[in-house]
Order: C-alpha cells, then structure tokens, then sequence
C-alpha cells in the first residue's frame, strides 16, 4: 500500500500543473493482480493505446469499495506502488462478461486487441484473481470504463 503522504505530495505536484482539480486527494490503485501486469498495463495508459479498463462488479460487491463514475479522477500506481498518472473516467457501462463489445475490448489495448483476445484473457484474470467467492460466470455484470490521461500530459 502507498504511504498516503507520497500520494498527497504526488497530487500536490499534479495540482500546481493543473489548478483546476479538486483539493481532495483522489483514490489510487493499480492496473492487474501482479507488479509486472500493473507495469505493462501503465505503459499502455501512457503511451495512448490503454484508454479502457473493466472490472467485475462482483468484486465491488465483495470489496464494499465504490463503482467508478463518470468524472472520477484515479492516481495510478505503477508496480512498486508509486504515483505516475492520474485518470479521469469519462465513461461507465454495466453489462454482462458475454456482451462486453470489440470496440470496449479494443480500449483496453491489449494483446491483438481483440474480443476474442479480450475474453480469453479476463476470464483467466477473474479465474485466477477474483476477489468474491463466485469467481467467474459467463453473464457475471462487468464495468467497462472509459478514461482519459490527466497527468501526465
């Protein structure tokens, strides 16, 4: 877990470039389930080809931890857990794993950028690293959320 006061003075950085933003220290995670996953995923966000991301939202039920919304800004923490981008989710759709469509999967930039691509490989994520006792379902409810980089830019 990142000290909170590094990500405080990461905001506070993020904000004398950007006054605009709200004084509030947003909330901050990382991409994937591994310190090399969470990596390759910022590197997709910061080279422009990552502008999607999805979640179960089976998870969020476990977790009791808040569904992103439209105008909710993340700091992204890299592998090691530091601060290197913050997001601003400008999009957020619910719909079944089995309807998640080619153009969200292509958002997600990754692999061949694919549906088929796409499925195979988050319904190996939700296998391996759900965070509810259902673990994966075909028609399970998926939060597709659209972003676009604040910092850096």
């Amino acid at each position: 877990m990142t000290d909170r006061a590094v990500l405080t003075t990461f905001w506070n950085h993020v904000r004398a470039e950007n006054p605009a933003l709200p004084e509030q220290t947003p909330g901050a995670w990382a991409f994937g389930a591994t310190p090399a996953h969470a990596d390759a995923l910022l590197a997709l966000v910061l080279d422009g080809v990552k502008t999607g991301t999805a979640s179960a939202q089976w998870d969020y039920d476990e977790t009791g931890d808040p569904e992103p919304y439209v105008g909710e800004l993340s700091i992204i923490l890299d592998g090691s857990g530091a601060p290197r981008a913050v997001l601003e989710t400008t999009a957020v759709r619910t719909v079944p794993f089995d309807e998640v469509t080619e153009e969200h999967a292509h958002s997600e930039g990754e692999g061949d950028r694919t549906l088929t691509y796409w499925r195979e490989s988050h319904e190996r994520y939700w296998r391996a690293h759900s965070e509810n006792p259902r673990g994966f379902e075909a028609d399970m409810p998926i939060i597709c959320e659209r972003f676009r980089v604040v910092h850096p830019v």
